[in-house]
């Protein structure tokens, strides 16, 4: 199965549980901040790898990320990816720091906890959907160009995998949003056999397009 062969189906079932990994999220960050954290996600799209670099900005971006890689029922990568812009205005949010000084051992421990906590919610949910047990990595946070990273995250499945599941999303904080679009991006990059895999374990992996 790849990108061109997902159905409206199979994006209505991904989406549903993002949405339920974004509600996960969002009720863990708020217990840490004792603020009112909501997480909306704005769309699912399946996408080529080769598409990746250019829908986080272009390989010149700086980004920050959060990479763990997926072990169980399916394997593969995840990352969560912010730009450095909205990575500062998070930090801002959390901690009140005037950001003024860029990126300080504080603020990147706060990308790293966040980034933790939305990839944790979101295996926790496919796990739950897939009925799979699945074991992430220890997190591992970067700033770097996106080009760079995100060769790294490839350079293992990239070979003979092909397509990715793109989550976007936005993210506020006492109703006030982070940036004024998608603030947040989630890609999971499964290995070859697992793609298939987690259609078949919903039970709709032959569903056609509507």
């Amino acid at each position: 199965m790849d990108s061109g062969t997902l159905s409206d189906f199979h994006l209505d079932v991904l989406k549903e549980v993002s949405n339920i990994g974004a509600g996960n999220a969002a009720t863990s960050l708020s217990s840490l901040l004792g603020r009112t954290v909501d997480m909306q996600v704005s769309r699912v799209v399946p996408m080529p790898f080769n598409g990746i670099v250019d829908y986080a900005g272009g390989a010149e971006r700086m980004i920050l990320s959060v990479f763990v890689r997926i072990e169980g029922g399916i394997s593969g990568n995840m990352l969560f990816v912010m730009s450095t812009s909205d990575a500062l205005a998070l930090i801002r949010h959390m901690t009140g720091a005037s950001g003024g000084e860029g990126f300080t051992d504080m603020g990147f421990s706060v990308i790293h906890e966040v980034g933790n906590i939305m990839i944790g919610s979101y295996i926790t949910a496919l796990s739950d959907f897939l009925g799979f047990e699945l074991t992430p990595s220890v997190p591992s946070l970067a700033m770097d160009m996106a080009g760079a990273i995100l060769a790294f995250s490839l350079s293992e499945i990239g070979r003979s995998g092909d397509t990715a599941i793109v989550i976007d999303g936005g993210l506020s904080l006492d109703g006030n949003p982070l940036s004024e679009g998608e603030s947040s991006h989630i890609f999971l990059l499964p290995d070859p056999d697992s793609f298939g895999r987690i259609f078949q374990a919903l039970g709709v992996a032959g569903h056609g397009g509507r």
